[in-house]
């Protein structure tokens, strides 16, 4: 290989960081609601991927919030950015939501709950994805009062994973949808 060839194949994979990268910028119409999210590693994180898919706001509903040095730590700044409140009454939150006409989607396995990779967004309304507790879940009551739910397909032993995993797929999956 020539010295030539060496510095092309080099010039060919500069990685790019988010100040060179060339992203179009698109504001997407959802609003990410966590239902009692308390890990604080999860928190940081959760700001990261609304930052990432650039959502409209992301809602905190918890009485237990934990925004201290883990949390900013993990978020890398994008908390000072990515719109967003804490509100303790998830029910309050949902309920100006639907006043509000989004179409209220959770992220719950249920027994007729749809499976991620083959729901269709046929709403063109604004989008609010209800995230659960990272222990138990979305609740009843939120589920009833949910537009549509949706589960990602699990392959092993285990029927749940990561909170803030399980958002990024939704948020791509679902703007993806939105892009097309």
């Amino acid at each position: 290989m020539t010295l030539r060839s060496i510095i092309l194949t080099c010039i060919n994979f500069v990685q790019l960081t988010h100040y060179t990268s060339n992203f179009k910028k698109q504001k997407h119409p959802i609003t990410l609601v966590c239902d009692n999210i308390t890990n604080a590693p999860n928190i940081g994180s959760l700001f990261r991927i609304a930052d990432a898919f650039n959502i409209d706001e992301l809602i905190f509903c918890s009485d237990n919030m934990s925004l201290g040095k883990r949390m900013l730590k993990t978020s890398r700044s994008t908390e000072k950015y990515v719109r967003h409140k804490i509100d303790q009454n998830i029910d309050a939150v949902v309920e100006h939501l639907k006043r509000t006409n989004h179409y209220i989607i959770a992220l719950e396995i249920t027994e007729n709950s749809k499976d991620l990779s083959t729901f269709t967004l046929a709403s063109k309304q604004p989008l609010a994805l209800i995230l659960g507790d990272e222990n138990f879940g979305v609740s009843e009551a939120i589920l009833k009062q949910s537009d549509a739910i949706v589960h990602i397909n699990m392959y092993g032993n285990n029927s749940s994973m990561n909170v803030v995993q399980a958002a990024s797929i939704m948020l791509y999956e679902i703007t993806k949808q939105l892009n097309s």
